[in-house]
């Protein structure tokens, strides 16, 4: 009904590997941090937080709900409802899309969007064959010494009492994430070179932004046990390709993928402001962007896991009214060197456009010099629910500084997932 939700302003956490700067804090701490940092920034009076909406993939056993547990712990007002989504690696795109539907369906007017993800609270899971032999006598009234003797009895130390270490593996097919990149390199006959080049431009693309400030505004600073982080850990802006070139494979003795072409274990959170346009300019607020569309897939896990992206970009243009072409900046998320160069490459084949798409000729060719100009996942880190809201933040205040123009986000998830949307500059 002519309401259109705009991005105001966005904050996140620094980015840290996993188990290092950042691992005394939650999915829930971390969340609060890039919550309060994002008010802290636009002054924005509290009663006018109509809802939260927030992305998780490492979810708190205790408190899955993590959303509603940032509303509390930062001190916001208990009316504020809020819910937690669960998109695998889109988590953090698909809460911001939420809640500019929200808004543009006249549910809200204020919104709080985004994700985060601690890796390194993962929860160690128990054998399932200890829970159905100590539930009953745990959860029995009365239990007694001799229950708990006969359960001790009947376990078996190797099958019920050894945790299973987390692990990033496609319940349908067994496969790990980084083992279904592999088959993506190979059968788009994708090099260990390529890979290697992406991944040094994405570290040169990052410290290059570092050096300028590019994230300054968008970064705030947590306290951790070692003082204050300020900044994302990861960036190697000295990185070089011979350097790339001696690390093993990770997944295969024989594979292309490596740590330094690859996304590392990452804790983060980010979160974005949207509001109602009118609403937004009645407060003082000056729009960044809005989205002109978005789109989700899903793919057989089976065939190539990672493929996602490359059936949902061309659908959110599509929907946008955009051809390729139009585009001024294109960021996809980069899982793997392998996934955004296999994703590149179909995008540019008009082979793949008929067979997949439905349509007689390629996408096209995205111009290396539009593509992550910030560099990406692979540089930067990934937390898995922070990075869409990282992405929409980047872009939104990008075209926001060009005056103008249309930005193309792509990301894969886990499950043969794929995600896309369009931001126009405001």
């Amino acid at each position: 009904m002519g309401r259109r939700a705009v991005i105001v302003a966005g904050r996140r956490t620094p980015f840290a590997r996993a188990f290092a700067e950042l691992l005394h804090l939650d999915a829930i701490g971390l969340g609060v941090a890039a919550v309060r940092g994002l008010l802290d920034h636009t002054h924005l009076a509290w009663r006018e937080i109509d809802a939260v909406v927030w992305g998780g993939v490492v979810l708190p056993g205790g408190s899955p709900n993590v959303g509603r547990e940032i509303v509390i712990d930062t001190g916001l007002p208990r009316s504020i409802e809020a819910m937690t989504v669960s998109r695998a690696c889109a988590s953090g795109l698909q809460a911001v899309t939420l809640a500019a539907a929200q808004i543009e369906r006249g549910e809200a007017d204020v919104v709080i969007a985004g994700g985060g993800d601690s890796t390194s609270n993962a929860e160690v899971k128990m054998p399932q064959s200890l829970v159905h032999k100590a539930a009953p006598v745990v959860m029995k009234r009365g239990a007694g010494p001799a229950d708990y003797l006969r359960l001790l009895s009947r376990l078996s130390p190797l099958r019920d009492l050894v945790p299973r270490a987390p692990r990033v593996v496609e319940r349908s097919t067994g496969q790990l994430m980084g083992e279904a990149a592999e088959d993506m390199a190979a059968r788009n006959l994708v090099t260990r070179g390529a890979q290697d080049a992406l991944a040094l431009r994405s570290h040169h693309r990052a410290a290059a932004a570092v050096a300028a400030g590019r994230f300054v505004d968008e970064l705030v600073s947590v306290e951790t046990q070692r003082g204050p982080l300020v900044a994302d850990t990861m960036v190697r802006g000295d990185t070089t390709l011979d350097a790339l070139a001696k690390l093993r494979p990770a997944f295969r003795k024989d594979g292309t993928l490596t740590a330094g072409n690859s996304s590392a274990l990452t804790d983060g959170a980010a979160a974005v402001l949207l509001m109602e346009e009118g609403k937004a300019r009645a407060l003082g607020y000056t729009p960044l962007a809005a989205f002109r569309s978005w789109s989700y897939v899903g793919v057989d896990p089976a065939d190539q896991l990672l493929m996602g992206p490359a059936l949902a970009m061309p659908r959110a243009l599509d929907r946008a009214g955009l051809k390729l072409s139009d585009v001024d900046v294109v960021d996809v998320h980069e899982a793997f060197a392998a996934q955004v160069l296999s994703i590149l490459q179909m995008l540019a084949s008009d082979a793949f456009a008929k067979e997949r798409l439905g349509r007689d000729v390629a996408v096209g060719e995205v111009d290396p010099a539009r593509l992550n100009v910030y560099g990406g996942s692979i540089a930067l880190g990934h937390p898995f629910a922070a990075t869409g809201a990282r992405m929409v933040t980047t872009m939104a205040r990008e075209l926001h500084a060009r005056g103008g123009g249309t930005a193309l986000l792509g990301i894969c998830a886990a499950g043969g997932l794929g995600a896309a949307a369009v931001l126009e500059g405001i």
